[in-house]
């Protein structure tokens, strides 16, 4: 994987919208603030509050702003205004330009597209708090996302192990939802000897069940070394249902792999999202529920 050049205070960052049309605007200044209360610039994409729909604008028009920040010598960074959806609109014949100067893409959820679509060309991004979630993140999970994008160390993640073992691998974040569509698509990078590290809000247990049932079916986990769960928010079953809980759905569809599998790790909506880099090697550890990101060279 190559990785992009480690930012340092006072670079020009440039906010591009590729999914969702912006529509949190108080949360969206806040995170403008955030960084450049770091000592960043932060320049604005065209399109970056435009609305098409429930899209950030035309196709064509996220596409040029993608493109233009990308192409963009003094921009070192992009940073995605929200999630939502149409990134994989996006990526319809798209190809990335001038792939040997990359910079960091960051964002989570919808930008799953975008950040798989990198790691499909060799490229590492990071799987993190867009610009109208930044302002909600601890201290913690504030100061782990500039110092994986500034070259610091990583601290690695806890949660709760399944057992397994200890795997090492290449880590491929990503929301479930947008990532089960993505599969046998060009987006899709490869999957052999990876560690997952999936996510996802306001999905029913049985849409859980639903999406990894058709990981099963595709063969895909008997490629994967690992599993790391991180949060699934709002995936509650409806009141008085007999439905079973998200917990149980992860167990029954994934507690039979035979795979090292963590759960209750801190990355995704609705709270603290740990920043994780997409790509570069990983070890977790099944028995002692530890995910460990290797430096960053």
């Amino acid at each position: 994987m190559m990785i992009p050049p480690f930012l340092q205070s006072g670079d020009l960052v440039r906010v591009v919208a590729t999914s969702g049309a912006l529509k949190e605007f108080d949360a969206f200044d806040r995170g403008v603030e955030i960084w450049r209360s770091r000592g960043y610039s932060v320049e604005f994409g065209q399109n970056f509050d435009r609305r098409h729909g429930y899209l950030a604008g035309t196709d064509a028009e996220r596409r040029q702003g993608l493109r233009d920040a990308w192409l963009d010598p003094d921009c070192k960074a992009i940073l995605c205004a929200r999630g939502g959806y149409g990134s994989a609109r996006l990526l319809e014949d798209w190809t990335w330009p001038e792939i040997d100067r990359p910079k960091w893409i960051i964002g989570f959820s919808d930008v799953t597209g975008i950040l798989w679509s990198l790691a499909r060309q060799g490229i590492t991004g990071v799987h993190g708090a867009v610009l109208t979630t930044v302002a909600e993140e601890s201290a913690r999970s504030l100061d782990r996302l500039f110092s994986l994008v500034e070259g610091g160390e990583i601290e690695p993640l806890t949660g709760e192990g399944w057992g397994g073992g200890k795997v090492s691998g290449r880590l491929l974040p990503a929301n479930l939802t947008v990532a089960t569509h993505l599969l046998g698509t060009p987006v899709q990078p490869e999957l052999d000897g990876v560690i997952l590290a999936l996510e996802d809000v306001t999905e029913a247990p049985y849409r859980i069940d639903r999406m990894l049932t058709q990981w099963r079916a595709s063969g895909v986990f008997q490629k994967v070394k690992g599993i790391a769960l991180g949060r699934f928010s709002r995936c509650e079953p409806p009141i008085g249902s007999d439905s079973q809980t998200v917990e149980e759905v992860l167990k029954d569809r994934l507690g039979d792999l035979q795979l090292p599998i963590v759960s209750g790790l801190s990355f995704g909506h609705d709270g603290e999202n740990l920043a994780l880099p997409v790509g570069t090697p990983a070890e977790l550890d099944g028995n002692e529920g530890r995910l460990e990101i290797f430096p960053l060279k």
